[in-house]
């Protein structure tokens, strides 16, 4: 099965993440899921996004390259959220990479001023009237991604697949959840 390295968003490693995580385990799939606010988790996404501004991009990815290390290159990034930047960051730099999956967000290669690898998939999940979604980043994420798929679901939640966020849909995170394991599977059998 796939191998997996999914970085956390904004809340920190919450409880919703880490039962994501094990949804993916128990379809047979290796997940690693990195601590970058050590510790740390927030009831809101605005109060992650300032003690990220706090510890600092760079600390964060420093954590995200150190959470690689020691992992093969045939993996799967994936990122929710804010650790969609630190997904695409190692994607990018990273020969062999197998896919990438984004939960609320998609990124656009170009803001790393970096080509998409050829034939590494990618698949992207939103709300349709998410605060937090970026049209430029949609868009790029479409342009500069061969056979991108993008994924939106009704509502206007952030968190939508998160089950102890305010923002949790479970039609929308049943979809998606069904979503992701088609395509980790699919790469599976590519590999």
């Amino acid at each position: 099965m796939t191998e997996i390295l999914l970085f956390h968003h904004a809340g920190g490693l919450t409880a919703g993440v880490k039962a994501f995580a094990q949804t993916l385990r128990d379809a047979g799939h290796t997940v690693h899921t990195p601590d970058l606010f050590e510790g740390r988790t927030f009831a809101t996404v605005e109060e992650g996004v300032a003690f990220r501004e706090e510890v600092g991009r760079e600390v964060l990815m420093r954590r995200a390259l150190a959470a690689a290390e020691g992992l093969p290159a045939e993996i799967v990034y994936a990122g929710m959220s804010m650790g969609c930047m630190a997904a695409t960051a190692l994607l990018l730099d990273r020969p062999g990479a197998l896919g990438a999956v984004y939960l609320y967000g998609a990124v656009d290669p170009a803001w790393f001023e970096a080509e998409w690898a050829a034939g590494v998939p990618a698949q992207s999940h939103q709300t349709e009237d998410d605060p937090w979604r970026e049209a430029e980043g949609d868009e790029g994420f479409a342009a500069r991604v061969p056979g991108s798929e993008s994924y939106l679901y009704p509502g206007s939640g952030h968190l939508f697949a998160d089950p102890g966020s305010a923002d949790f849909d479970q039609a929308a995170a049943d979809l998606a959840t069904q979503r992701v394991l088609a395509f980790l599977d699919a790469v599976d059998q590519r590999s």
